[in-house]
């Protein structure tokens, strides 16, 4: 693929558009609409999608470290082992998102919502999850070693065999 447009600010893509294995590595996708796009395992390495729609896409082992995902809407998307190493998911809308084995490693999810979302085996070893909504989210195997849970809502979530941020495993 050729490189990737570096300024695309409110671009539309086709609904459904196939951009799976796309290098899109530092390009500005600024409130870019891609709604239902495949962009399995995708290169969206320092990638600006701040503000973008991600509804209904497909992420699956696409990387977006150090991504800026700043009040993009990514409700009910499959995140699965996706790699969001130091991303930035402020004012993100993460319901009900699949984050099965996803590396949220130093991530930002500070004050996130993130109700329903399931983080079977996710690594959210030192991300910040300072006033996050987690409740009813799947935890399992999570590894939050690190992570700050301060004012967390963990209600009713499910913690089974997460190594939690002092290093125990909650059982």
């Amino acid at each position: 693929m050729s490189e990737p447009s570096k300024v695309v600010k409110g671009y539309s893509i086709e609904p459904g558009a196939d951009l799976s294995g796309a290098n899109l590595s530092g390009a500005n996708l600024f409130r870019a609409n891609l709604f239902r796009a495949n962009l399995f395992r995708a290169n969206l390495t320092d990638t600006k999608l701040a503000g973008a729609n991600l509804a209904g896409a497909y992420l699956s082992d696409a990387n977006l470290t150090d991504a800026n995902l700043t009040d993009a809407d990514l409700a009910g998307v499959d995140l699965i082992g996706v790699n969001l190493t130091r991303a930035n998911l402020a004012g993100a809308n993460l319901a009900g998102a699949n984050l099965t084995r996803a590396n949220l490693t130093r991530a930002n999810l500070a004050g996130k919502y993130l109700i329903g979302a399931n983080l079977t085996r996710a690594n959210l070893a030192g991300a910040n999850l300072y006033g996050a909504n987690l409740s009813r989210a799947d935890l399992t195997g999570a590894d939050l070693t690190g992570a700050n849970l301060t004012d967390a809502d963990l209600s009713r979530a499910n913690l089974i065999d997460a190594s939690m941020p002092d290093g125990s495993i909650y059982d």
